[in-house]
Formats: structure tokens, sequence, C-alpha cells
């Protein structure tokens, strides 16, 4: 395996005591649990993309591959997030129990490997409609580049660049 810490304290409500591999793992499995095997690994590519991207703004969040800065980064995961628009949200990690499938496509993310349908992808939604925009986030900083089950996939665009 990688060089990742193994044993980090804490999460966002600041009670449990929970591993980079297991948040990871929870992550997966919350955020494409539904959407089969390649559904997950295109989700933990697009995590693994992040860390070690060489520019623009996950390389600083993850300063040098740091898997749990990515994942914990504000804003990036409903799943992360207790609260969504000042409501409980009932469907975060810390509700999650992971899969054995979701630890092992963790595992084999965190080993090296990538999804290849997903390429260099650095983002992901799930717009539900058929289509995917063609840009997303907000500011052409991603383009459309796939879609696996319910979730389109972006590549990064120039403008990623500059962030």
């Amino acid at each position: 395996m990688s060089n990742i810490p193994t044993s980090l304290s804490g999460d966002s409500k600041g009670d449990d005591s929970v591993d980079t591999r297991e948040l990871f793992a929870r992550l997966i499995e919350c955020e494409a649990g539904g959407e089969g095997e390649d559904g997950m690994k295109a989700v933990a590519t697009v995590i693994m993309n992040r860390a070690t991207v060489p520019y623009g703004e996950f390389a600083r969040v993850s300063n040098g591959g740091d898997i749990r800065a990515i994942i914990e980064q504000a804003g990036q995961f409903v799943c992360m997030m207790t609260t969504v628009g000042g409501e409980y949200n009932p469907q975060n990690v810390y509700n999650i129990t992971p899969s054995s499938e979701s630890y092992e496509i963790a595992d084999w993310a965190i080993d090296g490997n990538l999804f290849n349908p997903v390429a260099n992808s650095l983002f992901f939604m799930n717009p539900y409609s058929a289509r995917c925009p063609t840009y997303f986030p907000v500011g052409g900083i991603g383009v459309a580049f796939n879609r696996i089950g319910d979730h389109c996939f972006y590549v990064p665009t120039e403008k990623y660049a500059q962030t």
C-alpha cells in the first residue's frame, strides 16, 4: 500500500477516530454504493486523481498526496456534511457502514489503480437528469468526459490550472 496515514483521529463531528482507509471506504459507499463496482471505482479514481494532480487547488489541498485532506476539504462531498441547508443530513459518512466491496475498492485505489473510463477526471456529480451539463463545476473548470451510472465525470479544463 501507499504511504498514507492509517490512524488519524476525528471527523467533522469530533467524536470518533476513523482512519483514512475507513473514511475513504465510507465515502465510496455513501457517494456511489448504489452505482455498482464501476461507479464505485470511478468515484475512488476521482478522489485519487485529486490527491495526485500536480497543479491547481487540489494539489495545494492534498499537499503532495494526502487523501484525507482531499476527502475532508470543505464543500466537496455532500456525504461529508452532517447538515445540508440547515437540515440534518442522515446520508453522511458517519452513519455509513462500508461494505467489504467499498473497502476493497478503497484499497485498490490506494494501491495506485485507476478506472480508465474516467481518465483524469477531478469532478463528478449526479445531474438527476438524462443529460450531463457540459461544464461542472461553475466557472468552466471541468468539462464533461463520461457518464457512469447516474454520475457525470469531468476532466479539468485549462481554467482549472488557475484555481
